[in-house]
């Protein structure tokens, strides 16, 4: 099938079970001063997923990383419809595509700052891409933030920007699906970050600005936590993240 095809084209290095705990706790007592935004793309109907979906878990308690997850829905051919899986999520990962032109959509697809883009299985690449992330000056300053009936978003001023989107991501922090049919049928997976809606909560240009959002708009069926993103259009680069709620990070 296509997403194996398009997986088996790379080689995901295998790494000793030792080795790859003795790296987590590294990043874990290390020193962070920038934040690295890890964008997992993967399908309940993907047999390459699961190992990709328990990474991202990691990924979500690492110091100096903001990780969510994004179920694409052009696996639901397959027999299995995936439970939060939508068109919007696909998109995204086809626009980053385009961005970078190279067209290269997959899963389990992991995206570093809105860069990057390896196998989600990958821990050895990821790991490293986020080192040297964490490495590069700190982006623009962010703060999320709940005001009771309102979530507000801040961003601080820098100069010589151009206009970027300030996205709003409402999360489910965790869930536990049992796949029914399908490439996986009978495993339960547990998800992590959930992102449950892509909202455009404005614009950007380089000046100081505040947003702020009804919050009974944006967490709502469960999303009680959140993400914002700073991010030069379609889907490029992201400059700027803050988190409100449980997201690990």
């Amino acid at each position: 099938m296509k997403q194996l095809a398009v997986t088996s084209r790379r080689s995901v290095l295998a790494l000793g079970a030792g080795a790859l705990a003795a790296s987590v706790v590294q990043w874990a007592e290390a020193a962070v001063t920038r934040s690295v935004v890890v964008e997992l793309f993967t399908s309940q109907g993907c047999s390459s997923c699961p190992p990709a979906d328990a990474f991202l878990t990691e990924l979500r308690s690492m110091p100096g990383v903001v990780a969510m997850t994004y179920h694409v829905d052009y696996w639901d051919y397959l027999g299995w419809k995936d439970t939060f899986g939508a068109p919007e999520y696909s998109q995204r990962q086809y626009d980053y595509s385009r961005t970078r032109g190279d067209m290269d959509v997959y899963t389990p697809q992991m995206i570093v700052d809105g860069a990057e883009h390896f196998v989600g299985s990958n821990r050895a690449t990821v790991l490293d891409a986020i080192k040297k992330g964490q490495a590069k000056p700190a982006g623009v300053p962010m703060t999320l933030t709940d005001k009771g009936s309102e979530l507000v978003v801040t961003v601080d001023a820098a100069e010589g920007m151009a206009e970027c989107m300030v996205w709003l991501m409402p999360i489910v922090p965790r869930a536990s699906v049992k796949i029914l049919k399908g490439e996986i049928a009978g495993q339960t997976i547990e998800y992590h970050n959930i992102v449950r809606a892509l909202i455009p909560a404005g614009t950007w240009s380089g000046g100081a600005k505040t947003i702020a959002m009804p919050k009974d708009g944006v967490l709502t069926s469960g999303k009680i936590s959140c993400i914002a993103l700073l991010q030069q259009p379609k889907a490029g680069p992201i400059l700027g993240v803050a988190h409100w709620g449980d997201t690990g990070a």
